[in-house]
């Protein structure tokens, strides 16, 4: 495309909040996450289509094969790239598996992107989100970056100090909104923020905990200045998946 279409964050967020429900784990972490009723991408497509998310993360074959389970009633983020747990932390490298074309051809509002900051592989991930982000851009697509600190380099990739070194990356690459872990407190996602610049913070859900010590945690990130929440199993891994979507949005948008 010629010339440099102005990005906006659209759909993906409103009044500047964002709720994205994610299902890129079955790639991630393969079929451990799930049980016989989530294991179903028709199941947790309901969940998106009916729970008032700004997002629904992706990757590009549950996106295509479950098109009209979702397609009008949330905001598709296309994953650009993955890598399975199999190979060791160490060596942490996510491929590009998908292009720019086909999240537009799959109607993606947004695209999804990991980083593994301080991974051996880090520069192979900077230069291939580079050409990723500037095609994106040109679409008026803004980059949603998951920046993780990770690899033989990282010896605790949830330090506070790690985790705002990520967000900036994510800034300085061109990211217009940065998916990090929570750093563990109010004070520490105050200067996760404040690294980030202008680049809107949300933090991941995590692996499932108790609903009370989910929502705190929600709460620490509202409070810290955070502008939402990625969140998958703690939602889709819920017994009563619509309540705690409700009770997550009362926390983000109100």
């Amino acid at each position: 495309m010629k010339g440099k279409t102005e990005v906006h964050l659209g759909k993906i967020a409103k009044n500047g909040k964002v709720l994205i429900l994610a299902m890129d784990q079955g790639l991630e972490h393969g079929p451990r996450d799930f049980n016989s009723k989530n294991i179903d991408p028709a199941y947790v497509c309901d969940i998106a289509a009916k729970g008032g998310f700004t997002g629904f993360a992706l990757q590009k074959g549950v996106a295509r094969h479950y098109k009209d389970c979702y397609s009008g009633n949330v905001p598709l983020i296309l994953k650009m790239n993955g890598r399975t747990e199999i190979v060791p932390k160490d060596e942490a490298y996510s491929s590009p598996i998908a292009s720019v074309k086909e999240a537009v051809d799959l109607g993606a509002d947004a695209i999804g992107y990991t980083i593994y900051v301080g991974s051996p592989r880090e520069a192979d991930m900077f230069r291939d989100f580079g050409v990723i982000e500037r095609e994106a851009h040109d679409y008026g697509l803004p980059c949603v970056v998951w920046a993780y600190p990770r690899g033989k380099h990282v010896p605790n990739e949830k330090d506070p100090a790690m985790v705002a070194y990520a967000a900036r990356v994510a800034l300085e690459l061109g990211a217009d909104i940065v998916k990090i872990n929570y750093p563990g407190s109010v004070d520490a996602m105050k200067w996760v923020v404040a690294s980030a610049g202008r680049c809107k913070v949300i933090s991941a859900g995590g692996s499932k905990q108790p609903d009370g010590e989910f929502l705190k945690m929600v709460m620490n990130i509202v409070a810290g200045g955070g502008a939402g929440l990625a969140v998958g199993r703690n939602v889709w891994q819920n017994d009563n998946p619509m309540k705690i979507t409700e009770e997550i949005k009362k926390i983000i948008f109100k």
